[in-house]
C-alpha cells in the first residue's frame, strides 16, 4: 500500500507559525523505518504492508504531539494486495504515458 500524509502542529506558541521543527521530526521517524519514502513540499508518501505504514504514521503523528498542543493529519491511502514498489512504478507509468503522447 502507499499513503500519503501529512501531519502537523498547531498551538504551538510560535509567533512565526512554523512548523518546520515539528515536520522535520515526523520525516525523520518515517525514514527511519526504513520503509520506500518520499517527502515533497506538501506530503510525505511511505510504501509497505498495512500495519507498518500505520505504525509508522503513528510514530510521526506522536513525534509531531511534542510540538504542540494539537495535531492535524490528513491522509490518503493506495491499497492494491499483490503490487510492491508502486511507490516508484506509478510516477515512471505517468512520464511514460505522458512521452507516449508526445510522440
Amino acid at each position: 500500500m502507499l499513503v500519503a500524509f501529512s501531519v502537523a502542529p498547531s498551538g504551538t506558541g510560535r509567533s512565526d507559525g512554523s512548523v518546520h521543527d515539528a515536520v522535520a521530526a515526523a520525516v525523520r521517524v518515517v525514514r527511519e523505518s526504513g520503509l520506500p519514502n518520499r517527502t515533497t513540499s506538501m506530503f510525505t508518501e511511505i510504501e509497505g504492508e498495512w500495519d507498518e505504514v500505520f505504525d509508522v504514521v503513528r510514530r510521526a503523528t506522536e513525534a509531531v504531539g511534542a510540538y504542540g498542543s494539537r495535531v492535524s493529519l490528513v491522509l490518503k491511502a493506495d491499497i492494491r494486495p499483490g503490487y510492491a514498489g508502486e511507490l516508484d512504478a506509478k510516477v515512471e507509468r505517468l512520464e511514460q504515458a505522458i512521452d507516449d503522447e508526445r510522440a
